[in-house]
C-alpha cells in the first residue's frame, strides 16, 4: 500500500492511540442526566478535532437531549451528490455521510472492572475502557482516517459530511428527527458506518444486515397503594404475580414467541446466504464458553446460532424494578410492578405493526384485577443491503488489499436504527465498516478494543475512501 495518507496515519499511530484515551476518559453516558455535561464536552471534543484536520462548517446540532456532531468537505467534484450530479458531470464525485456515536453505556457494575472504566489501559494487545470498541474508538478511526487523507495529500479523494450523534445508547431520538427532516447538509451518496465487528479476528467483514427492535415497559397495577401481605395476601392481587405470569406466556419453553401473527411475512435468507453463513469459522461450543458463558445454549429447534441470532425474531426481558429489595424483610404487596421487555426483529417485520400485535396480546392476557399499561420506547427498522452496490464492492477490494484475505458477508443480531431512518428519509445504502471482535464486551465490564484492529481500521477506511473516490 504505497499511499500517502496510509503512511502518514503510521507515522503517527502512538499520537492517534494518545488521543483517543484522552476521548475515551470523557465519561459521555448518555442515559445518565448527571452526566448531561461529559456528553456535550464529548461533543465538543469531537467538533473541536474535525476543526483541527481540516474539516468545514464544523457546528452543534441541538437537539432535545444531547448535540449532534455536523461537517463537511466539499470540493471534490459534484458536491451535490445524488443521481442528478453522477448524470451531468463527467468528473463527478460521491458524496458519503459518516456516521457514528460518541455516548456510552453506564459502567456497572464497576466491581468487575480489572482497570478503571474511564481510565483506558493497555493489556494483552488491547485497549480497555468503556466506549472503546462501542463507538469512541471507532468514530476515532474515522477521524483520524480523514486527518491522514487532508494532511498527506491537501484534500479528500470524495466528498464528506458528517453526522455523529450522543444518544444512540438511548434511543436516537434526536438524530432520528433530524434525518426524519431530511435537511440539504445530509444529501449524500451512501453512509458509512464504523458500529460493528469482525466476525473473527483477522477476518475482513462487513455487516449487510440488521436486526430492528421494539423497546417497550409493561407496568401492572393493582391496589391504590402498597398493602400489608398479611392484611390482604389471598384477596388483593399482586402486580408481581400478575406480571410475571404474563411474561411466561410470551415465550414456550422452546424459545419461540407465542404472540399471533407476529412471525407473519418474515423474509428467511436465501439459499446462497445460509451456505455463505455455514462456510464460516464458527463454533458453538466455542461461542458458548467464550461469548455466553452458560451450561447451554437455548433457543429455537430447526435453526443454527447464526440464523437465530442473524435472522428470527427474538424477545428478552432486561429488568423488573420495582417492589421491595433492600435487606431483611418487608411483607408487603405492592401496588405495581414494571418489566422492561424488548424484541429483536428481522426482514419483513415493521415495528408499528409489531408493536400493536404484543400491545393487544398483552393486554389480552392479562390476569383479573389488575390494570395494564403497555408504552413503546423507541423502535428501529430491520435492514438488508444489497452486496452488489459499488460502495460494498469498493470496501470489498479494500479489505481485501490491507487485511490479505477475502471479505466475509454477515448479518448483526444488534440494532442500528439510524441504517434504517437513513434509507428511509435520505435514501441512502449504509457501508457498516467495524473493526470491534466478538469478545470486546460491549455493554459489560472490561469493555475493549484490539489495538492492531484500531491501527488497521484506520488504514482500511483510508483505503475504502480512496477506492469509492474512484
Amino acid at each position: 500500500m504505497s499511499s500517502s495518507a496510509v503512511s502518514f496515519a503510521a507515522q503517527n499511530h502512538l499520537r492517534f492511540l494518545d488521543e483517543l484515551k484522552a476521548f475515551l476518559r470523557v465519561p459521555s453516558i448518555s442515559t445518565l442526566p448527571e452526566h448531561k455535561a461529559d456528553c456535550r464536552r464529548a461533543a465538543d471534543l469531537l467538533a473541536a478535532e474535525l476543526k483541527r484536520i481540516g474539516m468545514e462548517n464544523v457546528r452543534l446540532v441541538e437537539t432535545e437531549g444531547h448535540p449532534l456532531v455536523y461537517a463537511d468537505w466539499l470540493h471534490a467534484a459534484g458536491n451535490t451528490g445524488g443521481p442528478a450530479a453522477r448524470s451531468s458531470s463527467a468528473g463527478w464525485k460521491p458524496t458519503v455521510l459518516f456516521y457514528g456515536h460518541y455516548d456510552v453505556q453506564p459502567p456497572d457494575p464497576l466491581e468487575e472492572w480489572i482497570s478503571p472504566p474511564f481510565e483506558p489501559t493497555e493489556r494483552n494487545g488491547n485497549l480497555y475502557a468503556r466506549g472503546a470498541v462501542d463507538d469512541k474508538g471507532q468514530v476515532w478511526a474515522q477521524v483520524k482516517a480523514l486527518e491522514s487523507l487532508l494532511a498527506a495529500a491537501g484534500a479528500l479523494p470524495l466528498n464528506v459530511r458528517i453526522l455523529f450523534e450522543g444518544e444512540e445508547e438511548v434511543g436516537g431520538e434526536g438524530i432520528a428527527a433530524f434525518v426524519a427532516s431530511k435537511p440539504p447538509g445530509l444529501k449524500a451518496d451512501f453512509a458509512l458506518i464504523s458500529d460493528t465487528e469482525l466476525f473473527a479476528p483477522g477476518l475482513p467483514t462487513l455487516c449487510v444486515g440488521l436486526r430492528g427492535m421494539i423497546y417497550t415497559e409493561i407496568e401492572v397495577r393493582g391496589a391504590r397503594t402498597d398493602l400489608h401481605s398479611g392484611m390482604y395476601g389471598g384477596a388483593a392481587p399482586n402486580p408481581f404475580v400478575a406480571l410475571t405470569q404474563m411474561l411466561a406466556r410470551l415465550k414456550d419453553e422452546d424459545g419461540r414467541i407465542l404472540i399471533p401473527g407476529f412471525y407473519d411475512g418474515i423474509i428467511p435468507p436465501s439459499t446462497e446466504e445460509l451456505a455463505a453463513w455455514r462456510s464460516l469459522p464458527f463454533d458453538e461450543e466455542h461461542y458458548r464458553i467464550t461469548e455466553v458463558g452458560s451450561s447451554k445454549l437455548v433457543g429455537e429447534p430447526g435453526y443454527t446460532v447464526l440464523e437465530r441470532t442473524w435472522a428470527r425474531p427474538s424477545l428478552d426481558v432486561h429488568g423488573i424494578p420495582g417492589g421491595f429489595t433492600g435487606a431483611g424483610a418487608k411483607t408487603v404487596i405492592p401496588a405495581k410492578a414494571l418489566a422492561k421487555v424488548s424484541m429483536r426483529l428481522v426482514p419483513g417485520m415493521a415495528p408499528a405493526k409489531s408493536f400493536a400485535l404484543y400491545k393487544s396480546y398483552v393486554e389480552k392476557i392479562a390476569p383479573d384485577g389488575v390494570e395494564v399499561d403497555v408504552r413503546l420506547i423507541h423502535s428501529g427498522d430491520p435492514c438488508l443491503v444489497p452486496v452488489d452496490n459499488p460502495y460494498i464492492q469498493a470496501a470489498t477490494r479494500a479489505l481485501r488489499e490491507v487485511w490479505g484475505r477475502d471479505t466475509v458477508f454477515i448479518r448483526s443480531g444488534g440494532s442500528i436504527p439510524i441504517v434504517g431512518d437513513f434509507a428511509r428519509h435520505l435514501g441512502l445504502p449504509s457501508v457498516m465498516m467495524g473493526f470491534g471482535l466478538p469478545d470486546d464486551n460491549l455493554h459489560a465490564p472490561n469493555e475493549k478494543f484490539n489495538l492492531k484492529n484500531f491501527e488497521l481500521g484506520i488504514v482500511s477506511l483510508i483505503r475504502f475512501l480512496e477506492e469509492a473516490g474512484k
